[in-house]
């Protein structure tokens, strides 16, 4: 193994969550010595016209038809992702990937999307490539097509997850658990009173943060505003839009008469901070974002989550004990009203999230993938 390992690291924008993990395992490995490199799958290496409009059908599907992109996931996880009925969809860029392992000689690849991953399993499985491979999960959920043939390591967000990958038949020696990786911010210390100064808020009033995701629109936050205006507890809330503009104008105009106990925030860098001073979060069940509330010990109330991956995660976590599930508005204000009001509701989910709990989850990637490169043959592979 050369003294600064070569990574390469594939990812696809569909969603933010694949690209957030790329990026704090980019982190990870620059502090650890090693030479990663991002590489988006579909812009890259398979055309960027096929990733610009599939993404934009993904986005349309997402907001006028949920329950078609509800029932091809579910379809999807009863085949094989080597399954001549996904019609080649689970190897797509084989010969952009060919082209860039023979480019960059990386060490090591790691995957945060299943589809790279099944163009490399795919190569090594015609004996076109021998490079270590690793793929890391963004959701709490086993689905069918991030299981291929040939991957080393697959690095699970949780043991009752990596027991579902077993399930399908991996080996277990062949899974870790590490956690979903998060940025590097999540391992540090915060001062919840100095980021309640910071932003003006009242010191002594609960605090309720409520997101949707980095689109605002994917998920109810005109219902959860609502709830949060009308709720007759001494409450203050901050609810971060994205980069959704539209949206936040229309809530800031909604929550107009509630003065400074309702903030309207488009996109913000400072989620960590406002995690750290917030004693509840509302969010639809975004795989990174839960795992950043994990790390950071904050209860959750799950509203809003997409059809397909994300119920699959709200599932997971509220069978762990570690949320609360919310289908409507009068859910919502109930599982709101519980949690503030009721120290025994909070403890006892707080207590399920620190079983969950897995910080430095980035550096047990990074960790176990340059540990296994010990002794592996590098070059062209």
């Amino acid at each position: 193994m050369s003294p600064s390992p070569r990574v390469l690291i594939l990812t696809a924008s569909y969603g933010s969550g694949h690209d957030a993990v790329a990026r704090a395992l980019d982190v990870a490995f620059r502090a650890a010595g090693a030479r990663p490199s991002v590489v988006h799958h579909f812009s890259e290496l398979v055309h960027p016209a096929f990733d610009r409009w599939s993404r934009r059908l993904y986005s349309a599907i997402l907001r006028r038809a949920p329950a078609l992109w509800g029932a091809g996931y579910w379809i999807g996880d009863r085949i094989r992702s080597s399954s001549g009925l996904v019609m080649g969809m689970g190897t797509l860029g084989t010969r952009g990937l060919r082209a860039r392992l023979e480019a960059e000689r990386p060490d090591v690849v790691v995957s945060t999307h299943p589809t790279p991953a099944g163009a490399l399993s795919d190569l090594r499985r015609r004996g076109l490539t021998r490079v270590p491979h690793a793929l890391v999960f963004s959701d709490f959920t086993a689905h069918s097509q991030w299981i291929h043939p040939i991957v080393d390591l697959y690095c699970v967000p949780a043991d009752a997850v990596g027991r579902q990958v077993c399930d399908r038949g991996v080996p277990s020696e062949r899974v870790l658990t590490t956690g979903i990786p998060v940025r590097a911010e999540f391992d540090e210390p915060v001062d919840p009173s100095e980021v309640r100064r910071a932003f003006g808020l009242d010191p002594d009033r609960p605090l309720v943060l409520a997101m949707a995701g980095m689109l605002g629109w994917t998920g109810r936050l005109r219902a959860t505003t609502r709830v949060l205006r009308d709720l007759p507890l001494p409450l203050q809330a901050v609810i971060v839009t994205g980069r959704d503009r539209r949206l936040a104008t229309e809530l800031a105009e909604m929550t107009r008469g509630a003065g400074r106990r309702l903030r309207v925030l488009g996109y913000t860098s400072e989620i960590r901070r406002l995690m750290a001073a917030a004693d509840l979060l509302v969010s639809k069940a975004g795989g990174v974002t839960l795992a950043e509330a994990i790390t950071t010990e904050l209860p959750v109330i799950c509203f809003g989550s997409l059809s397909g991956h994300e119920r699959r995660n709200e599932r997971f976590v509220v069978a762990a004990g570690a949320a609360l599930p919310a289908r409507s508005s009068r859910e919502l204000a109930a599982a709101i009203r519980r949690l503030l009001s009721e120290d025994g509701a909070r403890a006892e989910l707080e207590r399920a999230i620190r079983a969950l709990r897995r910080p430095g989850a980035a550096r047990a990637v990074v960790e176990a993938l340059l540990g296994r490169l010990l002794g592996a043959p590098t070059g062209t592979r």
